[in-house]
């Protein structure tokens, strides 16, 4: 981040006074004698954990989180100016390798004046320039170090536990004959926990030593070894078994600098926690299993899922690892695509919060969880199950990025609706034994299928009827026509009552409740119609009127004349009827027919 002006002109006036401290470190370095060797003991700087030793004066601390102030800035340019100086001192630098070394001096000025950091980002910048400004007087040597350059007999395997607090002590001896001077020691150090058992803390790691003397036996290789001491946090997730510490050491023999590090390896046995893992030598894992996370049930709430619904659903998962947590553990649920055609597709499920991943921070070995989250299913959908896939991916102390996926199938519901035509009832009045005609329509005006639909006619006044419409898919339409039996007068407001059913695809059978009017009355006879009438003889025959002719037994016989034209011209009625619904039927399946087959 750049900083105001205030802070680069503070900058500025800092450049100048560390450049007039150059031109005095010129200067003192001409009055150094030419004799005086490279592998000469001089004033070094040492790092530790809180603060800067040079020459045993404390001055400043290396490791804190706060931001970095002017006078951070000006103890770090003073330390790189000091490094600079003794390099100079060091070796004989002709003017273009000099001027390249005060690039990077220069560089690293500016970029810490004009850059906002904390102070223990300020002083491993610091080191890395430090490291820039030796790798640019140095020249390489390819002389290898793997013949002299060991590690002391007297190293021993430390063994260390998880969150503990240890100091590694790494011996090196120099088993060449010729003097090694400038030496830098560092651990490499690593972020993943399969390849480093200690808390990444790299502030501290880099120590240094002026010189190791040449040795012709071990013996005396042993008594001029030099030990170096390094501090370190064991990490809290770290695995069981032998981690490798390999440290690169970097150092100047005859007047050269080395052109690679020799690399040593030493071994630390390590103890986690309880479910942890094991590593080997090599940092894989020993038994190799990989954690599964299953799901192992489901739940929704509403238990019936209708379409147009928000409902809550719940998924049971498990770790079936028995010694081995998860962490990191994101859910990704997708619901199955519907659509007739690949531009026209949807999810069934919609999460309401528009997110449809869920987190957890970890899942114990040998334990379940459950994942919740709200959904609609889509208002459109077909009654049936509806699969929704569950992504998983999550990590363990010793695998990154591990994947599972499993599924879970949700039916979905949908309302069944139907409507029926107006109910025709002729006739609406008839006698004891004779019958009417009903006849309406039943319309399935939802998205699910009715089966098995009947209709069923109950009322005191009449012969218990029904009639079997059979399945009704949606959109289809199934007709009613029964004829009723009057079985006794009604003796209420003639109402029959008309009971629709049909089951769902479960089987489940629901019933709804309507009505018509129809009236029976008494069946007349002929004596009750006559009213007992005293001309009528025993056999039912008109006694004549005395003097008074046939005139009575006239209007008697016009009268049944009529009732008699009357039932037959209902019967004829009916019967006409019942061969127009038929007719009017047949065309409309003709209709369907021949539209089948135009669209075919």
């Amino acid at each position: 981040m750049v900083k105001s002006n205030s802070k680069a002109g503070a900058g500025l006036r800092g450049i100048g006074k560390l450049l007039l401290g150059v031109a005095l470190g010129l200067a003192v370095a001409s009055a150094i004698p030419a004799n005086v060797r490279p592998g000469g003991r001089m004033a070094y700087v040492e790092a530790t954990a809180d603060s800067v030793s040079v020459n045993g004066v404390q001055t400043i601390e290396k490791v804190s989180d706060r931001v970095i102030n002017d006078e951070d800035r000006a103890a770090a340019d003073e330390e790189m100016l000091y490094y600079m100086q003794s390099l100079e001192v060091r070796y004989q630098l002709d003017e273009k390798v000099r001027e390249a070394l005060h690039k990077v001096f220069d560089s690293a000025v500016y970029y810490i004046a004009y850059t906002d950091m904390s102070v223990t980002e300020l002083w491993t910048y610091v080191a890395s320039a430090e490291a820039s400004m030796t790798a640019t007087v140095t020249e390489p040597v390819t002389a290898s170090t793997s013949a002299f350059l060991q590690v002391g007999d007297n190293w021993a395997t430390p063994s260390v536990s998880y969150g503990q607090k240890v100091a590694i002590v790494l011996p090196i001896i120099n088993l060449g004959t010729e003097e090694l001077n400038d030496l830098v020691v560092e651990p490499v150090a690593s972020t993943l926990v399969n390849e480093w058992p200690f808390e990444p803390d790299m502030t501290n790691y880099l120590q240094t030593e002026p010189f190791i003397p040449g040795n012709d036996t071990k013996e005396k290789a042993m008594q001029n070894r030099r030990e170096f001491t390094f501090y370190f946090t064991v990490r809290s997730d770290v695995m069981s078994g032998y981690y490798p510490l390999k440290f690169n050491v970097s150092y100047t023999k005859a007047g050269i600098r080395c052109e690679e590090p020799a690399e040593l390896t030493v071994y630390v046995k390590t103890q986690g926690k309880p479910g942890s893992g094991i590593i080997g030598g090599s940092g894989e894992e020993a038994n190799g299993s990989k954690p599964r996370i299953v799901v192992t049930g489901f739940e929704t709430d509403p238990a019936d899922v209708f379409a147009g619904d928000t409902f809550t659903l719940t998924i049971h998962v498990q770790n079936t690892s028995k010694d081995t947590a998860v962490s990191n553990v994101l859910f990704d649920m997708q619901a199955a695509s519907e659509g007739d055609d690949k531009t026209n597709t949807y999810s069934a499920f919609l999460p309401t919060s528009g997110a449809s991943s869920v987190y957890m921070n970890e899942i114990a070995a040998d334990t379940e969880a459950d994942i919740v989250i709200e959904m609609t299913a889509k208002a459109d959908l077909a009654q049936k199950p509806y699969v929704l896939d569950v992504n998983m991916k999550y990590d363990t102390p010793t695998m990154f990025d591990l994947t599972d996926k499993a599924s879970v199938s949700i039916p979905v519901m949908q309302e069944s609706r139907f409507d029926t035509s107006i109910p025709e009832v002729a006739p609406t009045d008839i006698t004891v034994g004779s019958q009417s005609n009903v006849m309406f329509s039943i319309y399935n005006t939802g998205k699910t299928t009715l089966y098995n639909v009947q209709v069923k006619f109950k009322a005191d006044s009449i012969d218990e009827a029904s009639a079997f419409v059979g399945n009704l898919q949606s959109g289809a339409t199934g007709n009613v026509d029964v004829m009723l039996t009057g079985i006794a007068p009604t003796a209420d407001d003639g109402t029959v009552n008309m009971e629709i059913s049909y089951e769902d695809d479960a089987g489940n059978v629901s019933t709804t409740e309507k009505s018509i009017t129809l009236f029976v009355t008494e069946d007349m006879s002929f004596d009750d119609m006559m009213g007992g009438d005293p001309m009528m003889g025993e056999d039912g025959m008109m006694m004549p009127e005395e003097g008074g002719g046939n005139s009575k037994g006239l209007i008697i016989g016009i009268i049944v004349a009529v009732v008699v034209v009357a039932a037959a011209g209902l019967g004829v009625f009916l019967t006409i009827r019942r061969k127009k619904k038929a007719a009017k039927l047949l065309a409309e399946e003709l209709e369907d027919l021949e539209d089948s087959d135009e669209i075919s």
